[in-house]
């Protein structure tokens, strides 16, 4: 009896552990059941509360062009909608990557945000390598805007429609030169993706910048230029350049009367340069929700619109999901036209 009695306390200490486990055990699975539960009200509380402070939208190329005025001005609403001034942070430099970089390794609380373009889809392809996965680094928050491509002739020229140029191609294979923006560059994918699509032989020529461009145009060393319409439409309107045809599904708002290239001819055709706005991955989807909810207001501003369609750009607003799916599909689009134009990774 005595040793019974000895041993008691411990019989009690065994059930108590064995009480103790069982309620532990019971917690932990009542934890993981609310965890989830306990994340999206994490996550909802600090959409309410963003942004704390300025968000930073970084844009990889310098000040002035039609992509970075596009981002101002959609800055400027986002910044008077949320309460925070939304700064614009030119990063030019290696073809994008320099701010891609810096928005990929940023912190993913919604106050660094970059401007995502076309380029992010092409150096897929272009690049032999990148310091960041345009997919897998980035969290797609709302494409921006669209900006067409327009097919130039001078004024003078006897290229009247693009279906002159098509008939002059295959005239003459070879011998006709058409100017474009830089290796890479959309203007010059466009041009390839054209070139392939017609099924005719042209030499395709890349210049620095329009100014070169326009140049090489007017003087004759090219008989039809690919470029954006931002910088042209000014003198297409006035009756300096002539545009045969537009890249995009549907004709331009502005040049109403022009083409395009598909109705020239070339079925199936369709161009369409962008830009949107991204964040780095695993910034909560509150967040991205809060920010896409307030770009979408910003370009349904009727003031918005009529300044992008004074610039040659169209508004192009969407869903999180429908800018992944669209990058995606841009980043397979132009692997093929790089593929089959055989321009080698830089």
């Amino acid at each position: 009896m005595h040793l019974v009695s000895l041993l008691n306390p411990f019989a009690s200490l065994a059930d108590l552990a064995v009480k103790l486990f069982a309620f532990l055990r019971g917690f932990a699975a009542s934890a993981v059941k609310l965890f989830p539960a306990l994340v999206l009200l994490t996550a909802a509380a600090a959409a309410q509360s963003y942004p704390t402070k300025p968000i930073r939208l970084l844009v990889p190329f310098g000040p002035g062009g039609v992509g970075d005025i596009t981002a101002r001005v959609v800055a400027q609403k986002m910044g008077d909608s949320l309460g925070q001034q939304v700064i614009i942070d030119n990063r030019p430099g290696a073809g994008g990557t320099v701010a891609s970089q810096l928005v990929a390794r940023a912190e993913p609380d919604g106050h660094t945000l970059l401007l995502l373009n076309n380029a992010h889809a092409i150096s897929m392809s272009l690049f032999k390598s990148l310091p960041y996965d345009t997919l897998k680094d980035f969290a797609p928050v709302s494409t921006v805007s669209t900006f067409s491509i327009v097919v130039l002739a001078s004024p003078d020229s006897s290229l009247k429609s693009l279906q002159d140029l098509i008939a002059q191609a295959r005239a003459n294979p070879g011998k006709l030169n058409v100017g474009t923006i830089a290796i890479g560059a959309t203007q010059h994918l466009s041009a390839e993706l054209f070139k392939s699509m017609a099924g005719v032989d042209l030499l395709i020529v890349p210049y620095s910048n329009t100014g070169a461009l326009l140049a090489a145009l007017r003087g004759g060393s090219v008989q039809a230029a690919f470029e954006f319409m931002a910088p042209v439409i000014g003198q297409v309107k006035a009756g300096a350049l002539r545009a045969l045809a537009v890249s995009p599904r549907n004709r331009f708002p502005g040049l109403p009367d022009v083409p395009t290239v598909a109705e020239s001819g070339v079925a199936g055709y369709e161009v369409t340069s962008w830009n949107g706005i991204g964040a780095p991955a695993r910034t909560p989807r509150a967040v991205i929700d809060r920010l896409n909810k307030e770009i979408n207001a910003a370009l349904a501003a009727p003031d918005l619109k009529q300044r992008f369609h004074d610039l040659g750009v169209e508004t192009f607003g969407g869903t999180p999901d429908a800018f992944r799916r669209h990058l995606a599909s841009e980043i397979s689009k132009w692997k093929s036209v790089i593929e089959k134009a055989n321009i080698p990774r830089q």
